[in-house]
């Protein structure tokens, strides 16, 4: 039987009530214990771009929730701190194999995640159950990169960067960073945001569909999507509330402009590469 049907059925006993953390047998275990082999290694992951379209695999999803709702609670010791959770962190003693880099002493990465060869986390940093990180990715001090959000290959997240997770509706798209990207420090990208393949986005952008994008390359305006090949950074617009007696002079909301990338960013990016080599 595949991993997605041992899934599918645990799913559907669990959502029954018939199967709690009481009766959760070690062969249920065993295939949540495999299930999470599977997100470290990349086999699996809670979305996939199919047809030049990003695709939510829910079952993956079920999967990361079975987890916390059939795993009883355990503490786990680090260091001299005592920590009780459902899943212990990620094994990372092959990092070096793959040449991935996690300094000392703060880099947290949860059971259940995948990071890719050649990666590099700065301490500290965060990442969750059914995160993905790709190749050749920087992850910055200070960063959280939430549940099921994908981040592709050779992208920089800046220091203090937040790239948001989405668990639950399961039906609901992750956080998606497309391969090539670079976010400069303090950005946050949330609910479900995509990033297009290489785009450059300055210091301080809040990327969340709530706030639109002016796309002056195809003179649109976006939510909740930031084409490929853009820089873009915030700026901001006259806002309809500024109509109410309380606003003197107006009010302004933040939006996102959205340019074609000059060649003098692209070098800049370049040269920030060869240093992290």
């Amino acid at each position: 039987m595949s991993l997605k049907n041992n899934i599918s059925i645990l799913w559907d006993g669990h959502t029954s009530g018939e199967l709690t953390s009481e009766s959760c047998t070690e062969e249920n275990i065993a295939s949540l214990d495999e299930f999470l082999d599977s997100l470290e290694s990349g086999s699996i992951k809670a979305a996939e771009k199919k047809s030049e379209e990003w695709v939510v695999n829910s079952w993956v999803k079920h999967g990361i929730l079975l987890n916390f709702s059939l795993r009883k609670k355990h503490p786990f010791v680090y260091g001299d701190v005592v920590y009780n959770d459902v899943l212990p962190l990620a094994d990372t003693s092959d990092f070096s194999q793959r040449g991935t880099r996690n300094t000392p002493a703060a880099t947290v990465i949860r059971r259940g995640a995948h990071i890719g060869s050649n990666a590099i986390l700065m301490s500290p940093c965060f990442v969750n159950i059914g995160a993905s990180i790709g190749d050749g990715t920087l992850v910055d001090s200070n960063d959280v990169v939430g549940s099921c959000a994908q981040v592709g290959a050779n992208v920089k997240l800046g220091a203090n960067t937040v790239v948001g997770g989405v668990l639950e509706p399961v039906e609901n798209t992750p956080v998606i960073i497309e391969d090539n990207v670079s976010l400069g420090a303090g950005c946050r990208v949330t609910s479900g945001f995509i990033v297009g393949e290489g785009s450059v986005i300055a210091e301080n952008t809040l990327l969340t569909p709530r706030i639109p994008v002016y796309d002056l390359v195809l003179e649109e305006i976006i939510y909740g999507y930031l084409p490929p090949n853009r820089r873009a950074f915030t700026r901001f617009v006259h806002s309809d509330i500024g109509d109410h007696p309380l606003f003197k002079g107006g009010a302004l909301k933040p939006a996102v402009v959205a340019l074609d990338i000059e060649d003098s960013t692209r070098i800049t990016i370049e040269k920030e590469d060869l240093l992290r080599k």
